[in-house]
């Protein structure tokens, strides 16, 4: 049986809630097309055109997904409005298709269905984006600067030194690229890298700040129950001192004088004497 939180979500609540991990694993799929050729640019003929081909069949997944998530949204125009970055990566690939835009492309999908997974701690994807684009910013610099005249980027290791001097702002100079289009990826990887960077610190921070504040709430919860265990003991002390203090005028004003027994009346009635044998 269905929970109530299940039954209570739209359309695209549950499309978007089943289909999270397939789209993830065409991300790994278009990571792995996209890197292959990259990395080895002598790979065979057929290896190119088989990464070619699984890099756009992703992309036109992903097309399709944002097509059936905007038909299946009530406001289809809010819908639009609420998802500027997907639709940008929908059409980026069309507007100029080059395997970089593709990658873009994809970076902004994944980035999409990982936020959206309620599972995944903030730190967890956070690190997890860093490590993504540390990675695919070395490729793609490594794509558009090697071979070209004067480019001083021309293995995997080279790039992905730049890389990561680049996303930690250190930029020691001995690698830099040379083209526009790798100064753009240059430029595009150090905001993303300060910004990354600076969402991981400051998560970090407020972790540590609400623990903080847990254990100060219930250091608060300890002291509050100790006030109130102390006032229950002063009032049991009160009540058993006035139960005291009744019990001993009770014993001090116990019987009147020369044995009267009190009448109905409150007056004293003369206790009848003894019969003598």
């Amino acid at each position: 049986m269905p929970s109530t939180q299940h039954a209570q979500q739209t359309p695209l609540e549950i499309w978007e809630r089943r289909t999270r991990r397939p789209l993830l694993g065409l991300a790994l799929v278009f990571a792995a097309a996209y890197a292959v050729p990259v990395v080895d640019p002598g790979v065979p003929d057929a290896v190119h055109t088989a990464c070619r081909a699984a890099t756009w069949g992703v992309w036109a997944l992903f097309a399709a997904d944002y097509v059936v998530r905007l038909r299946l949204a009530e406001d289809r125009w809010r819908f639009v409005r609420t998802h500027v970055l997907d639709l940008c990566a929908v059409l980026l690939p069309l507007i100029r298709p080059l395997r970089l835009l593709q990658l873009v492309s994809a970076l902004l999908l994944t980035g999409r269905l990982a936020t959206a997974a309620a599972q995944v701690r903030l730190t967890t994807y956070v690190a997890g984006s860093v490590l993504v684009l540390w990675l695919f910013g070395a490729l793609a610099v490594l794509e558009v600067e090697r071979g070209k005249p004067d480019a001083n980027i021309h293995t995997l290791g080279d790039a992905v030194w730049w890389a990561f001097t680049t996303m930690t702002t250190v930029g020691y100079g001995d690698l830099a690229p040379t083209t526009g289009l790798g100064r753009l990826l240059a430029i595009g990887l150090m905001i993303s890298g300060i910004a990354l960077l600076g969402l991981v610190t400051a998560n970090i921070a407020a972790w540590f700040i609400s623990q903080v504040e847990r254990e100060s709430e219930h250091e608060e919860q300890q002291t509050q129950a100790l006030r109130e265990l102390t006032r229950e003991v002063a009032s049991l002390r009160a009540e058993l001192t006035a139960l005291r203090q009744a019990e001993a005028g009770g014993g001090a004003g116990a019987g009147p004088a020369g044995g009267a027994v009190p009448g109905p009346a409150g007056e004293a009635v003369p206790r009848p004497a003894a019969p003598r044998e």
